[in-house]
């Protein structure tokens, strides 16, 4: 059965940090796609950044270029996101997608990701 879950959210200042992990565990191969995605409210899920499955290639959304990074640890088969400099419009439920088989040139489709974290909850405010 597979497992995906992600962990590290809170509650941050403006121009705070915070570092989310997702770890997966029951996957056909320990080289997987992962995508981390945020929702909010009455909002469609958005593309925020993504790892291919040796970790050679890293993309991120516009808006947060610059200020995240996403990386992979193979030891503990965990991907992380480290997010600086956070603002109010960073808020959202932060969810993490892999997939084993996924194309790179779709890492930024969520329908192509078979497997979800639950979400972990990320709010910037003073």
């Amino acid at each position: 059965q597979v497992q995906v879950v992600e962990s590290g959210g809170g509650s941050v200042q403006p121009g705070g940090s915070l570092r989310l992990s997702c770890t997966a565990s029951g996957l056909s191969s320990r080289f997987f796609t992962m995508g981390w995605y945020r929702q909010t409210p009455g909002k469609e899920r958005e593309f925020v950044a993504a790892i291919s499955r040796n970790g050679g290639n890293s993309d991120y959304a516009d808006s947060v270029k610059g200020r995240f990074t996403i990386s992979k640890d193979n030891r503990q088969n965990a991907r992380y996101l480290q997010m600086n400099n956070l603002n109010a419009e960073d808020t959202a439920i932060y969810y993490c997608a892999v997939d084993v088989g996924l194309i790179w040139g779709l890492r930024a489709m969520p329908q192509h990701y078979d497997y979800w974290g639950q979400g972990t909850q990320v709010t910037v405010s003073s």
